[in-house]
């Protein structure tokens, strides 16, 4: 570099970053026990994946409807209880005794594909019938949130002999406070009868029920029952605050409709694309026997692309192999599920004109989507016959769309796949000890061959509890390796995403990255440890070397990036301090000009807290989150980074290029950070 060497020498102290409440300045050299070396040379940088980060949406936890999807009602339908008559129809409950009415299902719904409806007899009349009149609830999933001055969508199917006036009002949980109300007055509803009105709140209540009530004697019917908020995500039925925590993420990809729901206990309840899609009032909801709870299906595979559309993310379709957790398809018989997947590319892909296309058309989205990933199955790779499955999908995907990569169950990472693949699924759920060692698991994977997919991993048990700090700092040491690993790993997502905080324990799986109610919501550390990474898709790695006396409790990375917000290109460097222990760290960066730094537009990011098993609640949901501060230049360019950390520094750029120093005449450049 010639005199600018001179002028590097002197500008040296004057780069020395400091990160706010982890990383106190130590006086000297001496002190330093570990060294991060970043070579920022031309040449020296490796291209991550576009969609190396993304999120894997599962029908868990009651994830779906009443979560991120916003219906209000609970078993919209009535089929909940079973193709029988009579069953039950829980969650809806009965208003007045059963002198007064009574509430049976039948099979008289105008739907072919879920015929149950509710007969609901009413015994007394206006003068017998109690104040307000008698009829049925629905308390929703564990309360509805209704907001003063909003708006609420009320479709229903409704029939009587008789002429009726029905009230249907939003009240609160004991039913003596009305939100809002509205009458269905009609002389003639012989025939089944769609009804639609939209009711506006004057008053809040996050516990609140729908009523359906008469004081009118006679009989009434009532099918397809729902209630969605006016305000969801640009109209297309997703909750606002959890789609924006989704967004937030930055997401890649997104999986779906998820792992074992994909298959089902039996097959009979495993995730059939096509009854999901169409009407919402003809799709026929199935049992989610996997994880204990109906599903109305109102989140279906129309509305999972439409999803990973508006989140910017690349769809990942996984589909059911032939397996469930039960049973098994034999492959002289596997062909119409091969069929039935060709057939769900063509809805996603098609032209509106072909048959499934024009289906996609009709529910409002005439362009295709952008589905170029499907994953055949969900940890069948043990079963016997899953690579004579796996090798009829992928011939005949292979043949309609060559450009689809196709997904293998079946771990690649230390053995050579025996069939074809463009990725193979890899999930990890252990301890959090085992988490952070597993950064090494790619390490000496082919670089030749099928990436990995790592579509599952979350630390789990008594060490991650409902989600904790240590847990998020275990998988952070993970996702470092992974992008160290970038060239062998394609892609990866943590998993569950959502969990409905009423969830009962036996019927859920916990910790998940992102937990709500009704109303309210948080991410737990995992969720903002992930964060930390939504910069990583379409970054350059940079080559480094950690050097340190404590290689199993320290990781690092550094990538180059450019901010979509303002523009600007920053270096961001990671550091995980997964020990008990503070540790001294320089770092020295080759082939990068320290002039090249605008410190008014750079900063640290640090997530930790003051006990490793701290997690977050709607009581304290920031309790462990990440902590931003302006970069602080510093005269020392040795640190200490506190321990249970992670932390990140963003440099920012001034240039278009950070390699701005020829190879032939490199020099180490020092920076505290």
């Amino acid at each position: 570099m010639g005199s600018s060497n001179v002028i590097v020498q002197v500008l040296i102290l004057g780069l020395l970053i400091g990160f706010r409440s982890f990383i106190q300045c130590t006086p000297t050299l001496s002190d330093t026990n570990a060294r991060l070396l970043v070579n920022a040379s031309q040449g020296s940088t490796k291209k991550m994946p576009e969609n190396l980060f993304g999120v894997s949406f599962e029908e868990i936890n009651n994830a779906g409807a009443g979560g991120l999807w916003a219906e209000l009602v609970s078993n919209r339908g009535f089929e909940a209880g079973g193709l029988h008559s009579p069953a039950l129809f829980e969650p809806w409950s009965v208003i007045g005794d059963y002198s007064l009415v009574r509430v049976v299902t039948d099979f008289s719904s105008c739907f072919k594909r879920n015929p149950v409806a509710l007969r609901m007899e009413v015994l007394c009349d206006s003068d017998a019938c109690p104040a307000g009149g008698v009829g049925i609830y629905n308390p929703g999933y564990w309360g509805m949130n209704i907001e003063k001055g909003k708006t609420y969508k009320i479709v229903l199917y409704i029939r009587s002999l008789d002429s009726i006036n029905v009230t249907v009002s939003l009240t609160n949980s004991t039913g003596g406070q009305t939100l809002a109300a509205t009458s269905i007055i009609a002389t003639d509803v012989s025939n089944w009868t769609k009804v639609e009105t939209v009711l506006k709140a004057n008053a809040t209540n996050h516990n609140s029920r729908l009523e359906l009530k008469t004081n009118r004697k006679g009989t009434i019917w009532f099918d397809q029952v729902s209630l969605m908020p006016m305000d969801t995500y640009k109209g297309h039925g997703f909750r606002n605050d959890l789609f924006k925590m989704v967004a937030d993420l930055k997401p890649g990809f997104i999986r779906f409709p998820g792992g074992s729901f994909a298959e089902g206990k039996s097959l009979l309840n495993a995730y059939w694309w096509k009854d999901t899609v169409g009407p919402w009032e003809e799709r026929p909801g199935h049992m989610n026997d996997v994880w204990a709870y109906w599903t109305d299906d109102g989140l279906g595979y129309f509305e999972f692309l439409q999803l990973a559309e508006d989140l910017n993310a690349t769809p990942i379709w996984v589909f059911n192999s032939g397996f469930s957790q039960e049973q098994a398809v034999d492959p002289l018989n596997i062909k119409p599920l091969v069929q039935d997947a060709l057939d769900g590319i063509e809805f996603a892909r098609g032209d509106p004109n072909s048959t499934w296309g024009s289906l996609r058309a009709d529910m409002g989205h005439q362009e295709p989507f952008n589905l170029k990933h499907v994953a055949i199955g969900n940890q069948d790779c043990w079963r016997g016959n899953y690579r004579e499955n796996y090798r009829k999908f992928y011939a005949a995907i292979k043949k309609a769309y060559p450009d689809i990569k196709v997904i293998s169950n079946c771990d690649g990472s230390s053995t050579k796949l025996d069939h074809p693949a463009d990725l193979y699924d890899y999930h990890l759920y252990t301890g959090a000890n085992t988490m952070f060692s597993m950064g090494h698991t790619f390490d000496l994977t082919s670089s030749t061959g099928p990436k990995a997919f790592v579509s599952e991993y979350a630390v789990t048990w008594n060490d991650a509890r409902l989600g904790n700090l240590l847990a998020a700092l275990a998988q952070a040491g993970f996702l470092i390796g992974i992008e160290k690993n970038c060239d062998v790993v394609d892609m990866a997502s943590n998993a569950p995403l959502f969990l409905n905080f009423n969830t009962p324990g036996d019927k859920g799986f916990r910790p998940d990255a992102i937990v709500f109610d009704s109303y309210q919501t948080y991410g737990t550390p995992s969720y903002w440890m992930q964060q930390f990474f939504s910069m990583s898709n379409g970054a350059s790695l940079l080559d480094s070397t950690l050097q340190t006396d404590t290689p199993s409790s320290l990781m690092a990375s550094a990538i180059w990036f450019q901010n979509p917000v303002d523009n600007e290109k920053y270096l961001r460097v990671k550091v995980v301090n997964y020990g008990s222990n503070k540790v001294n760290l320089k770092i020295t960066f080759k082939g990068f000009d320290p002039r090249l730094i605008n410190y008014s537009k750079s900063s640290t990011t640090v997530l930790s807290s003051t006990n490793v098993k701290d997690e977050n609640s709607f009581q304290n949901p920031t309790k462990v989150s990440p902590v931003k501060s302006l970069f602080k230049k510093s005269k020392d360019i040795s640190v200490t980074v506190s321990p249970n950390s992670l932390s990140s520094l963003d440099l920012q750029i001034s240039s278009q290029n950070i390699a701005q120093i020829d190879t032939k005449n490199d020099v180490s450049y020092a920076s505290s950070i």
